[in-house]
């Protein structure tokens, strides 16, 4: 029997839920120029150190995927914050498609569409609540006057600006009292 006789069958996708604007939007993207130059050839695929432990992460599918218009699916998905940045299918594609680069065009465009991993959100209401990853108490910093390293003082305002400059801010606002 055949890998494709033992999978499930793949659903259907409507030509009403493709957006044929989606490929442009990233080849707009600072990264995502080259898209339109891959032809499938499977290089990045074959080289992805990533795929050879998730499936649910393939170059190859995710660009396929953006040339075809499925900017929601591929936007929602957790596999484009999968890459590792290793550059393996950037130094090897024909094309030029700059892969590692694209997956990051990829990802800001997630970003700004609302679309962000649990694990970043969270890291993002860290940073908007103590202004930081870690929260900085007044232990950390008796610790640091101790051994002569300044307090650790921030304005988490200014947090907030980067934040939300970045655009990550208003993809994970929640609550309505967010600057």
């Amino acid at each position: 029997m055949s890998n494709k006789e033992d999978s499930a069958p793949e659903e259907s996708v409507s030509m009403d839920d493709l957006d044929p604007d989606f490929k442009h939007m990233v080849a707009k993207e600072p990264g995502g120029e080259n898209i339109k130059k891959c032809f499938a050839c499977g290089t990045c695929a074959a080289i992805c150190p990533v795929l050879s432990v998730n499936d649910s992460y393939n170059p190859r599918r995710i660009i396929r995927m953006v040339l075809l218009g499925m900017k929601e699916e591929v936007l929602s998905s957790e596999f484009i914050w999968l890459c590792s940045g290793c550059y393996s299918c950037y130094e090897r594609c024909p094309r030029d498609v700059k892969i590692t680069s694209l997956m990051g065009a990829i990802r800001n465009i997630a970003v700004r569409e609302g679309h962000l991993p649990k694990a970043m959100g969270a890291a993002v209401d860290l940073l908007k609540k103590f202004g930081r990853i870690l929260e900085v108490s007044e232990f950390e910093n008796t610790v640091r006057a101790k051994k002569g390293i300044p307090e650790l003082e921030f304005e988490i305002s200014e947090i907030k600006k980067v934040l939300n400059k970045a655009g990550i801010h208003e993809a994970t606002k929640e609550d309505g009292n967010d600057e």
